[in-house]
């Protein structure tokens, strides 16, 4: 019997990585259907570009290494980094902002490291963070929801606007910004927070119309969906439970107490869980396998230091959301978390530390 070596992911419900990842793929699915639901066809573009861009990136490379190409590519992982990078940036952002995002994703934060299973951060999220120091503009520009937007976009007005720079009818991004109302739309969480610079409070910042529902239009529900799709992978053993649990239990204890000692500068915990990327990030981004703790107490460990760096960020930082920055200084400390909380092997005592 051949014994073979292989770097993580390491899985054991028996599946191989290409399942995995395409159980990941598959579960993202409610959310991307949310996305378009409520913000338009320009996130279905984006993933478009983001994973087509990935993929041949993956294939380019692999082929320089003299790797076998079919091989790596059928593991769904240049895919998967792909869609979520689709995912996280505005859905009528520039074309070339998917693209270079991708590139930054699979040349620099993976295959500079050795490629899957030897990148300490994740591909994503560092690819997220240089788009969004790199070009704040465009990765800030959100559209109003569909139900508040001035111009009802179509899928021809959506296409030309990301390549473009303007709709079939002549409009650019910024003018479509512009909600039925006249106000200047932004997402939930960054309006909170522009709403507070200005000296405003929280109570005010939160009649807008933007906040007609309980976490923002349309980000309730999305965040709602992306929960659905995560529930489903800890049910089928695709990720453990511990990290998105951990995630979500301190960010709702930080933010229930912030909120009862300060509630005109804090938001609630409710907008909190549910509106920007927090579900996404508890348990489509922090349970990466190959950039995550691995111990049981190390998960908890993890999801915890994330959710209390989302809470810190958006509370006292100066990006709104924070998940992106969370699960990257996160996963610099990964080895350490593994090291102090790693089992003792049985039949050996404990050793001091």
């Amino acid at each position: 019997m051949a014994f073979f070596i292989a770097s993580s992911p390491h899985s054991h419900n028996r599946k191989s990585t290409s399942d995995i990842m395409m159980m990941v793929l598959l579960c993202t699915l409610p959310g991307i259907a949310a996305l378009c639901y409520f913000f338009g066809w320009g996130v279905l573009f984006q993933v478009a570009i983001a994973s087509v861009t990935a993929i041949l990136a993956e294939a380019a490379i692999v082929a320089l290494r003299k790797r076998p190409i079919k091989r790596y590519l059928q593991d769904n992982s240049a895919l998967l980094t792909g869609l979520l990078i689709g995912i996280s940036i505005p859905p009528f952002a520039p074309w070339w902002i998917a693209v270079i995002g991708s590139l930054f994703a699979i040349v620099i934060a993976k295959h500079l490291y050795g490629g899957l299973g030897q990148n300490p951060f994740n591909p994503a999220m560092v690819a997220y963070v240089v788009l969004l120091i790199s070009f704040p503009v465009q990765m800030t520009t959100w559209l109003p929801p569909v139900s508040l937007i001035a111009q009802p976009l179509g899928i021809m007005d959506s296409a030309s606007s990301i390549f473009t720079g303007l709709s079939t009818d002549g409009f650019s991004v910024n003018q479509l910004r512009v909600a039925a109302d006249g106000m200047t739309m932004a997402t939930p969480l960054d309006t909170v927070k522009t709403a507070l610079l200005a000296g405003n409070t929280v109570s005010e910042a939160v009649q807008l119309p933007v906040f007609d529902t309980f976490a923002g239009i349309g980000w309730g529900w999305v965040n709602l969906a992306f929960l659905v799709g995560g529930l489903a992978l800890i049910k089928q053993r695709i990720i453990q439970w511990q990290i998105p649990t951990a995630m979500l239990g301190s960010l709702l204890v930080l933010s229930t107490i912030g909120y009862a000692v300060s509630p005109d500068a804090v938001i609630s915990p409710v907008l909190h869980l549910f509106s920007g990327a927090t579900m996404l990030g508890a348990f489509f981004i922090a349970t990466d396998p190959v950039s995550a703790s691995t111990t049981t107490k190390g998960r908890l460990v993890f999801g915890a230091m994330i959710g209390t760096l989302v809470y810190l960020i958006r509370t006292f930082g100066g990006f709104p959301d924070g998940v992106a920055f969370a699960v990257l200084i996160a996963n610099m400390c990964v080895p350490l978390i593994d090291y102090y909380t790693k089992p003792t092997a049985y039949g050996y005592k404990k050793e001091s530390k």
